[in-house]
């Protein structure tokens, strides 16, 4: 469940101290040298973060602009590299959260992480998903119901199964959350992709007495999943 971040570059030397810098804190450099192919790639997967070469690789200015409306990537960490051909105001307009200026400057990169890993860790707690089989019960506004089996969840959304056809609009979710004294969540959420008998539901509201129970069921799956891999990875060591 490690931090990832996509790269747009064709600069061997930027690529270096991104890969050195971020690889020491865990984080993951997926890389691309063209902007059409770094744009395709963040519309249909979400990343961490997103540092994008802006002078340097044709159509680096429109990726930077491009990335963060897409739904899935709206709130992760965009960073503008630049080199004389944008300006800071430019850049931060067109959607950066921090900019960087070439040569890069090591303490410079170094205080941007320092800065921009809280948002990275916290936009990937929102958006990671953890697999789950749960029961879940939603209901249109005219009233129709439709159960279905919750596959995975995260702090943003959950997908399901069901052979039922979901209703358009907003619809109002409750579930039973797993603990030793079961706490019934109730809120509201939208269809935000389907495929055959899968689909993707983004919340829109979690009723305020229902939210500490649903973060402590989080944090509770997350410390689960971090002991899994902390044991996997002790049966790997010689």
């Amino acid at each position: 469940m490690g931090l990832d971040c996509l790269l747009l570059t064709q600069d061997s030397s930027l690529l270096s101290a991104i890969r050195a810098k971020f690889g020491e804190l865990g984080i993951e450099i997926v890389m691309r040298q063209d902007a059409a192919l770094a744009v395709e790639l963040s519309q249909r997967r979400h990343l961490g973060g997103f540092v994008i070469d802006c002078d340097d690789v044709p159509g680096g200015k429109e990726a930077l602009r491009k990335i963060p409306t897409n739904p899935a990537n709206k709130r992760s960490v965009m960073v503008a590299v630049v080199n004389g051909g944008t300006t800071v105001s430019e850049a931060l307009e067109m959607g950066a959260n921090f900019v960087l200026g070439k040569p890069l400057q090591d303490g410079r990169l170094r205080a941007l992480l320092d800065m921009a890993m809280p948002r990275m860790e916290r936009e990937h707690r929102r958006y990671f998903r953890h697999e789950i089989d749960l029961p879940v019960e939603l209901r249109s506004y005219t009233g129709q119901c439709c159960l279905a089996k919750m596959l995975n969840v995260s702090e943003g959304g959950f997908a399901i199964h069901t052979s039922d056809p979901l209703a358009e609009g907003v619809l109002s979710v409750q579930f039973d959350l797993p603990s030793i004294v079961p706490e019934n969540f109730k809120g509201r959420a939208v269809v935000v992709w389907a495929s055959d008998s899968v689909a993707g539901l983004r919340f829109l509201y979690i009723e305020p007495k229902c939210r500490t129970g649903f973060q402590a069921w989080l944090t509770s799956l997350e410390a689960q999943l971090r002991f899994r891999e902390f044991a996997a990875a002790s049966r790997n060591v010689i």
